[in-house]
C-alpha cells in the first residue's frame, strides 16, 4: 500500500485516503480500489498499465482521454444524465497528463470509481443481453462523431482476417512442432469459409463501409450495470481504436450468446442461444440504427459468424505453432478452444436466416 500511496500523490484526486486494495479479476493491468474518508469525495480506481502488452502507453492514453472527455461532454449536456456514473472519468496527473510514469518506468492512471455497480461474466437472461447491447450500442453512437484525427491503433491488424489466415497457412506449412497432421479437418473447415469471412474487411478496404471507433473487447463483463441490472456504461477502453462496427457486435455475440464455455470439451453444450442474440441485437440497434449505413446493417448478422471464426483461427494457429500466445492448461487446450469456436459457428450457420431476420426487424 505504501507504494500505491506514493503513486497517488501524483494525481489530482481529492480526499483523505483510507485504503488501497486490489480490485477486480483482470489479467492484464494491476487494479486497485482507493477509498477516501470524506463522504463528499469520490472513491477511485488506480491502475498500473501493462506496458509489456501495450507498447505505446501515451498513445493508448490519448485515445482513452479523447473518448472519455467527449462522452462526458455529451452526458453533461443530456438532461437527467449522470456523467460520473454513465461514463469513465480520468483523474489527471499533477502535470496535466492523463497518466503518471514512475521512476521505474511504470505507467499509472486513475478513474473515478463508479459506485453500486454490477458486472457479470455470463449472460443468463435476455434482459441482461438487451442491456449489454444497449450499452455497447450507446458507446458506439456517442463517439460516432468524435472530432479530430484517427485514434492510435493500439494493436495493429488485430481483426485483419486476411492476415490471420495467411499466418495460419504459413504455420501449417512450417509445422514447427509436428501438429499439422492433427488439424487437417479443422484447416479444411477454415479455408472453405475464407471468402465469406473476408467480406467485412474487403468492404472496408474498398471504402464501402466506414471505419469507426470500436471498443474491440466487447465481452459482457466490460459493461457495468446498476443494482437493478440496468446499464450504466462500458469500461476497459485499452483497445479502443479504429475498426469496423461489426467487430464489436460480432465479439459480443460470440461471448454473450454461447450456451457452452469458450473452451468447452463437450461440444454438445456449445450452441448460440437465438433468444440472447435477439435481445442483444434489439438493444444494440436501438442505440445505433440512426448512425449505421444500410450496408453495415446488411452485414451485421455475418459479423456474428466472423468473430468465432476469427478467434478459432487464432487458437488453431497457436496450437500448430506450439502454444506461444495463449496460456494453456493442457497439451491440446488450443485445439479444444478452436473446436468449440467452430462448433459455435456451425450453430450460427444453421440459424443464420433467423439472425438476418432479427437484424432486419430491428434496423
Amino acid at each position: 500500500m505504501n507504494n500505491q500511496q506514493a503513486i497517488l500523490k501524483n494525481f489530482s484526486a481529492k480526499g483523505t485516503i483510507v485504503s488501497v486494495l486490489p480490485y477486480g479479476s483482470g489479467h492484464i493491468n494491476d487494479t486497485y480500489k482507493v477509498e477516501t474518508a470524506e463522504k463528499e469525495c469520490f472513491n477511485y480506481i488506480l491502475q498500473r498499465i501493462n506496458h509489456k502488452i501495450f507498447k505505446n502507453v501515451p498513445g493508448l492514453m490519448d485515445n482513452i482521454d479523447r473518448v472519455t472527455r467527449y462522452i462526458r461532454k455529451k452526458l453533461e449536456n443530456t438532461p437527467g444524465a449522470d456523467p460520473n456514473r454513465q461514463g469513465l472519468t480520468l483523474i489527471p496527473a499533477l502535470d496535466g497528463k492523463s497518466y503518471y510514469q514512475d521512476q521505474d518506468g511504470n505507467f499509472w492512471r486513475m478513474y473515478i470509481f463508479i459506485e453500486d455497480n454490477r458486472s457479470y461474466d455470463i449472460v443468463d437472461t435476455p434482459e441482461k443481453a438487451y442491456e449489454g447491447g444497449r450499452m455497447f450500442g450507446k458507446f458506439q453512437s456517442m463517439i460516432a462523431d468524435l472530432p479530430g484525427g484517427p485514434l492510435y491503433e493500439t494493436i495493429p491488424d488485430f481483426h485483419n482476417i486476411d492476415m490471420r489466415l495467411e499466418t495460419l497457412r504459413k504455420t501449417i506449412e512450417k509445422d514447427p512442432v509436428g501438429r499439422a497432421s492433427l488439424v487437417t479437418a479443422e484447416a479444411e473447415f477454415v479455408f472453405a469459409r475464407a471468402e465469406e469471412m473476408g467480406t467485412i474487411l474487403h468492404l472496408g478496404q474498398k471504402g464501402l463501409i466506414p471505419q469507426r471507433i470500436t471498443h474491440n473487447d466487447t465481452k459482457f463483463n466490460n459493461v457495468l450495470l446498476d443494482s437493478n441490472d440496468k446499464g450504466l456504461c462500458v469500461i476497459d477502453l485499452d483497445t479502443v481504436m479504429p475498426g469496423y462496427v461489426h467487430y464489436d457486435f460480432g465479439d459480443s455475440i460470440r461471448t454473450s450468446t454461447n450456451t457452452g464455455a469458450e473452451d468447452d470439451p463437450d461440444l454438445t453444450r456449445v450452441e448460440m442461444d437465438i433468444r440472447l442474440f435477439e435481445a442483444y441485437t434489439k438493444g444494440f440497434l436501438e442505440e445505433t440504427r440512426s448512425t449505421l449505413t444500410p450496408l453495415e446493417l446488411d452485414n451485421l448478422a455475418l459479423a456474428g459468424k466472423l468473430l468465432p471464426y476469427m478467434i478459432g483461427v487464432r487458437f488453431l494457429t497457436d496450437y500448430v505453432d506450439g502454444d506461444n500466445y495463449f496460456k494453456i492448461k493442457h497439451e491440446h487446450h488450443n485445439l479444444q478452444r478452436a473446436r468449440a469456436q467452430f462448433k459455435l459457428l456451425m450453430s450460427q450457420e444453421r440459424q443464420f436466416g433467423a439472425m438476418q431476420d432479427i437484424v432486419r426487424r430491428n434496423a
